[in-house]
């Protein structure tokens, strides 16, 4: 069976709305994405604690499945209809029946962070056992070591790490950088994330490696301040926690996610308290570092 992708932009006052009218239009599901993403005008979307509610992209990329005899024009002048605007141009390709298990699958091999340090799909053998090898399961939650951002912290923490550091990361998606620091050495290892997938994921990458390591939402985390801080999320939210992470930061801090373009704004938010600059690049980011003054 073969369904139908119909791909249209909307703007942050209406977003939600269009979403909800292309369903009612006939649309099976709607799934919208920063339409900026990847470019210096990428927006985060987040909902820390005290930093209010998560709000609309200013530019959305919303993608509606249809079925395969569907008629695009009708449900997007439908949809348009009920929201009081225009039809909004669009585009549509078809989307076929797949096996998306063993796609998603074969999306992830074996990764080498270092000569001695290994990522390895759940599903996959290691290249290397006398190497750390860190079995990760993507599930729904970011960090394979697939992006750049995550190997960045990767590298840096198998430079930095000597053993028995206490250790913090902020926004730790499937947990692959705090079992990573768990399987280096350091102890009262700690990730906090907003999102209860994220912790679900984390809790059971850390059991399939053995670590002893503690997985929290963010407005349940409770702990003394760690020597090792790390967060790889995206400069908006970085500059909005930069108090909350510079408090719970005794030594090093560590931040990816960031784009160079948008390194100056993020060091300027945590350099009245750390030594931070930039000390790695990969593909159009860079990862800082900065050791608390």
């Amino acid at each position: 069976m073969a369904w139908l992708a119909i791909k249209l932009h909307a703007d942050a006052r209406n977003a939600e709305e269009m979403a909800d009218a292309l369903i009612e239009a006939g649309a099976l599901s709607v799934s919208c994405d920063d339409a900026d993403a990847g470019t210096p005008d990428e927006a985060a979307q987040f909902d820390e604690p005290g930093m209010g509610s998560a709000q609309p992209w200013r530019r959305n990329l919303l993608t509606a499945l249809a079925e395969a005899g569907a008629d695009p024009r009708e449900v997007v002048a439908e949809a348009a209809r009920a929201c009081g605007i225009a039809p909004p141009a669009f585009e549509c390709s078809v989307v076929e029946e797949e096996d998306w298990v063993r796609l998603t699958q074969l999306q992830f091999e074996p990764i080498r962070i270092t000569e001695t340090l290994w990522i390895v799909p759940s599903w996959c053998e290691p290249p290397d056992r006398e190497a750390v090898n860190i079995s990760i399961d993507p599930g729904l939650a970011f960090g394979t070591g697939s992006h750049p951002t995550t190997r960045l912290v990767l590298r840096w923490l198998a430079r930095t790490l000597k053993g028995g550091e206490t250790f913090l990361d902020y926004g730790c998606g499937s947990g692959i950088l705090a079992i990573a620091a768990a399987r280096l050495g350091a102890r009262n290892v700690t990730g906090v994330d907003i999102d209860p997938q994220a912790i679900r994921a984390a809790l059971d990458n850390s059991e399939k490696n053995g670590t002893v390591a503690r997985f929290c939402a963010a407005d349940a985390f409770r702990a003394e301040p760690s020597e090792i801080v790390v967060a790889n999320i995206l400069p908006n939210p970085l500059i909005a926690l930069a108090s909350l992470i510079t408090d719970q930061c005794t030594g090093w801090v560590a931040l990816s996610g960031i784009l160079e373009p948008q390194a100056d704004e993020v060091i300027a938010a945590y350099a009245g308290e750390f030594n931070i600059g930039v000390t790695d690049r990969e593909e159009g980011w860079v990862l800082l570092t900065g050791r608390r003054r």
